[in-house]
């Protein structure tokens, strides 16, 4: 398969987490039980989470490219696809266990096993690509942010 092929496929896979949790989060003054909460006076307004999640995302998707056409050992690449997968399905999780089944402790304890495993997939895409494993550091610096902001709601409401 052409190159620009595996591109598309792993930025689609990447976003697929945000498609997901479209569904689930606030859009504007429409979502009562968010708009509700206490929340810390860092929170950003709501338009910078749709960037950053862009931004996040596009990242996840480059780093996935660059491990799918740049590893060359199997099993390398089936742990490091399966640690993909698990942190797209945990961070997708999170959306539905935050916003949707409305349980911030659930989704803080989803967002502590997010954190690990994404950074144990990072550390195994820098077994074989370097830039692979920077791209997922701004997504890391976000998840402690998130996990900070998910903590305050918590203790707060």
């Amino acid at each position: 398969m052409k190159k620009w092929m595996w591109f598309i496929i792993a930025m689609l896979i990447s976003f697929a987490p945000g498609i997901f949790g479209v569904f689930f989060t606030p859009h504007g003054n429409s979502h009562i039980w968010y708009n509700g909460l206490i929340k810390t006076g860092l929170t950003p307004p709501g338009w910078v989470f749709s960037v950053a999640w862009t931004i996040l995302y596009f990242l996840l998707g480059w780093a996935l490219y660059l491990v799918i056409v740049r590893v060359r050992k199997n099993v390398s690449k089936i742990r490091s696809y399966i640690l993909f997968g698990v942190q797209m399905l945990l961070n997708a999780g999170w959306s539905y266990a935050f916003f949707g089944a409305h349980m911030p402790g659930l989704a803080l304890v989803i967002l502590l096993a997010l954190f690990i495993s994404s950074t144990w997939m990072a550390r195994e895409f820098g077994k074989f690509d370097r830039w692979a494993a920077f791209m997922v550091v701004p997504y890391l610096l976000w998840l402690m942010f998130a996990f900070y902001m998910n903590a305050y709601i918590l203790l707060m409401n």
